[in-house]
């Protein structure tokens, strides 16, 4: 990979503004830039210290380009660590191109997405898992998200992968040495102390591998899908849970024709609600094609709202309504599914108990007066694990540490095996180099450029 020319990039998103940043980096960032800026009190940029910021012009030739802040960073004191310049300027998209067109003139490359953080990487500043990070930040979208990024890119991940792996090679380093003594029958590595060694390795991968499931809701949202009968509120709910008139509100049936998707945060963590067309006999081709769809979101889904319109809910009418739910949760046994009876500001007090009683867990909202969607927000939360996320544990959320964790599992269960079974060091080594094979791809101990190039491409440029 070629990292030893100098590149430039903007660092602030495209477009106008207040003020952009102009980020550029590598060995002759300062020797290309220090001739270009022209100090207010008349000093040289190369001859100034590091992590320090001057006041002055940017000049082609005898032409002002702009009045600039530039920082400067020397040495290996810096984000991709080798030198750097950031020219903060006006944010004109005209000043910005002027600026980046000069550099690229003077000697510096047009930066690939992520290149900065790739020379972070290449320059030991992170490990590939925090790298990653970084990108996971910038979406960042929600406190749970963010607070996931920050833990991982601050090295708590790749901390608790390195001591597996360092203690894993150790043990390693010991059985290959056995193998070098094999006619004379020693063990240098205690089996009882390695067997309490994978037990413990065994027991971490399988609670960061269950993290997945957590980690992947939290950095995706989590998709609900709202569905029923056609006119008992699906869109006055979704409305009233977003907080604006997202979806068509009208008393004829089948307003709905398509699915409405929005998002929200609830409690640091993102759902994404789905409003779904009402599910009913229907000759209306349109129609149909969207109750279609309303099923396809049933699948794609992790949590089904089922609403119902409470104020028509009679003894015979329950009794349907008890039907519907259990194909449902014959179809879907592992999905959630929250019953929700909507318009009971309609209902008297009797009502209200009869359903309760009746159906087990439905909660009572009244959509249209924004009693009770507070509570079946708390109640939706209740469907994402936050202990982990409380309690400042280890989520996974990236799908490629999550393979890599797998992988590492199967082979470190192949030694259990080896290690139960009597099996001889030499065979023993294969599957142990194996395992310390995919922690390496966690961290970055063991790469590809065609790894590189996959995960970076999918940065930002400028970052």
């Amino acid at each position: 990979m070629i990292i030893q020319d100098t590149i430039v990039a903007l660092a602030t998103p495209s477009g106008a503004g207040a003020i952009a940043v102009i980020r550029v980096s590598g060995k002759d960032a300062i020797t290309i830039c220090s001739p270009l800026f022209k100090s207010i009190n008349g000093k040289k940029l190369r001859d100034q210290k590091s992590h320090t910021i001057h006041l002055g012009h940017i000049i082609d030739g005898e032409r002002v380009l702009d009045e600039v802040l530039v920082s400067v960073f020397k040495g290996t004191s810096s984000y991709t660590g080798e030198p750097t310049i950031e020219i903060s300027c006006h944010g004109s998209t005209y000043i910005q191109q002027e600026i980046i067109q000069l550099l690229l003139r003077n000697g510096c490359r047009a930066a690939n997405a992520g290149e900065f953080t790739l020379r972070a990487f290449m320059n030991a500043k992170l490990d590939l898992s925090q790298a990653e990070a970084v990108a996971d930040l910038i979406s960042s979208d929600s406190e749970a998200s963010h607070r996931i990024a920050m833990q991982q890119m601050r090295g708590g991940f790749s901390n608790e992968i390195k001591m597996l792996r360092e203690e894993l090679l150790n043990f390693a380093s010991l059985i290959e040495l056995e193998l070098d003594f094999a006619e004379e029958d020693v063990e240098f590595a205690d089996r009882t102390q390695f067997k309490d060694l994978i037990s413990r390795i065994t027991k971490v991968l399988k609670r960061l591998i269950d993290s997945f499931a957590v980690g992947n809701v939290i950095k995706n949202g989590i998709p609900v899908a709202i569905v029923g009968e056609p006119n008992v509120g699906k869109s006055t709910l979704l409305n009233a849970l977003l907080n604006e008139e997202r979806a068509i509100v009208s008393d004829i049936a089948g307003t709905t024709r398509d699915t409405i998707e929005d998002e929200i945060i609830i409690g640091g963590i993102g759902f994404r609600f789905i409003d779904t067309a009402g599910i009913r006999e229907t000759k209306d081709v349109v129609e149909s094609i969207g109750i279609q769809k309303t099923f396809e979101k049933i699948e794609q889904a992790q949590v089904v709202i089922y609403l119902v319109d409470g104020s028509l809910l009679t003894g015979e009418s329950i009794q349907e309504l008890k039907t519907e739910i259990g194909k449902i949760t014959n179809k879907h046994p592992q999905k959630p599914l929250i019953i929700v009876a909507n318009k009971v500001d309609k209902l008297n007090d009797n009502q209200t108990s009869t359903l309760k009683s009746e159906i087990e867990g439905i909660h009572l909202l009244s959509a249209k007066h924004n009693t009770g969607v507070e509570e079946l927000q708390n109640k939706l939360l209740e469907f994402v694990n936050t202990g982990a996320l409380r309690n400042n544990e280890t989520i996974v959320t990236n799908s490629r540490h999550y393979d890599a964790l797998l992988k590492a599992l199967e082979e470190i269960q192949k030694v259990q095996y080896g290690l139960d079974g009597g099996l001889s060091g030499d065979l023993m080594a294969i599957d142990i180099r194996q395992a310390l094979y995919h922690f390496g791809e966690i961290t970055g101990e063991i790469t590809s450029d065609d790894l590189l190039g996959n995960i970076f491409a999918n940065f930002c440029i400028g970052k």
